[in-house]
């Protein structure tokens, strides 16, 4: 009997080792995974008010309060609305359309979730390019995008000047994505940490600038301003918050846009309107939210008041209408913070992906599309 004890015990040990042999192969050898900031940047960020005990920190303790059980009956429920009718089409944009952008005119487009081309001051930015499948290191491990096309195929962009990131998540940060348009780009802007993942995936150190919250840059004439937000990162297991998360400021010669990344509502958003307010749009994410991470993502009816914290003209809903990240039904981040807004009296944008939003103009889309794409057993 104790010989069949320790034969079971060196079984467990033995199937332990290998697990956790296999994940650290999995960790160093997949590149989607990206590279841990080295022990002299550490030392660097040990001297920041935002980095504790080796991990960056939110202005107030954020913690997830995860309920498993109701997680697990969550995850077994047969909701028929959290994901589109069917594929939601797109509207096309054309390459040549792209370089022939006007110096006078901003122009945002959205290409789903957070992803953004931003035409300003005639240059191109992508912002949050997370343009793959889905978001997750493997296919088998995330869900899959709501839409079949981009409203342009990432060969077919012409150059782009910089790109934007907001932190280092998979539905914002995408390794197939960076891959692909690597030679497309000119600059990248990323919060502290970030960096390190685009250096292992060949990006030259010289294209990248990595910035801590305040921190501000200036980009060929425009003002680019690292904020703050309440949200953590991590691509692995045991990587959380080992690099920044931020929010940002874009400032041209005529128009200030505000980009929330991921965060969860508090008293920054009033704090950076108060300093570098207003703002001729803010995109806000609105989706994805959940009780038990509301510290981390607003609900959408926070997202309107950050809009108007932020002093803002006019909001655009992101992080919702790509892919299914929470449990609530696929419509109900536009649906919420569309009544709120109205409410409110705060204008809002709702275009379709692909369809461009103009900034100084009077009329900006506001069709309620995604009502073409509600399963009619749910209506």
């Amino acid at each position: 009997m104790r010989k069949t004890f320790k034969m079971i015990g060196i079984t467990i040990i033995t199937l332990t080792a290998l697990i956790i042999i296999t994940m650290d192969l999995l960790l160093n050898l997949s590149p989607q995974f990206g590279k841990s900031a080295t022990i002299a940047q550490k030392v660097e960020y040990s001297k920041l008010e935002n980095y504790k005990n080796g991990k960056f920190i939110n202005q107030k303790p954020s913690p997830m309060d995860i309920n498993y059980w109701k997680i697990f009956k969550e995850l077994i429920k047969n909701e028929p609305n959290r994901n589109p009718g069917r594929n939601i089409l797109v509207e096309k944009i054309d390459s040549t359309t792209i370089e022939n952008i006007s110096a006078d005119i901003t122009k945002l487009t959205w290409f789903g979730h957070s992803a953004f081309l931003l035409e300003i001051d005639g240059k191109k930015i992508l912002i949050d390019p997370m343009f793959g499948n889905t978001p997750a290191p493997h296919p088998l491990l995330g869900p899959n995008r709501y839409s079949k096309e981009l409203p342009i195929e990432i060969k077919k962009l012409p150059s782009i000047d910089a790109v934007i990131l907001s932190h280092d998540h998979y539905d914002h940060l995408d390794y197939e994505s960076i891959e692909k348009l690597k030679g497309k780009i000119g600059q990248y802007f990323v919060p502290l940490g970030v960096g390190n993942h685009l250096m292992k995936w060949g990006i030259s150190k010289e294209k990248v600038h990595e910035l801590n919250w305040r921190e501000t840059i200036d980009f060929e004439g425009i003002d680019l301003i690292c904020c703050t937000a309440r949200h953590f990162s991590g691509r692995g297991l045991f990587d959380r918050a080992t690099t920044l998360w931020c929010s940002w400021i874009i400032t041209g010669a005529k128009d200030n846009i505000y980009f929330s990344g991921d965060s969860g509502y508090d008293t920054h958003f009033k704090k950076i309107g108060e300093e570098y307010g207003s703002f001729d749009i803010s995109l806000m994410e609105c989706g994805q939210y959940n009780e038990d991470w509301k510290l981390l993502h607003m609900m959408p009816e926070e997202a309107v008041q950050a809009a108007i914290d932020l002093k803002s003209k006019l909001i655009l809903p992101i992080h919702w209408g790509a892919f299914t990240l929470a449990f609530h039904e696929w419509t109900d981040p536009i649906e919420r913070i569309t009544k709120k807004a109205n409410e409110l009296n705060m204008p809002i944008a709702t275009p379709k992906i692909g369809e461009p939003v103009i900034l100084g103009n009077t009329i900006f889309p506001t069709e309620k599309w995604w009502t073409n794409y509600i399963k009619k057993n749910n209506n």
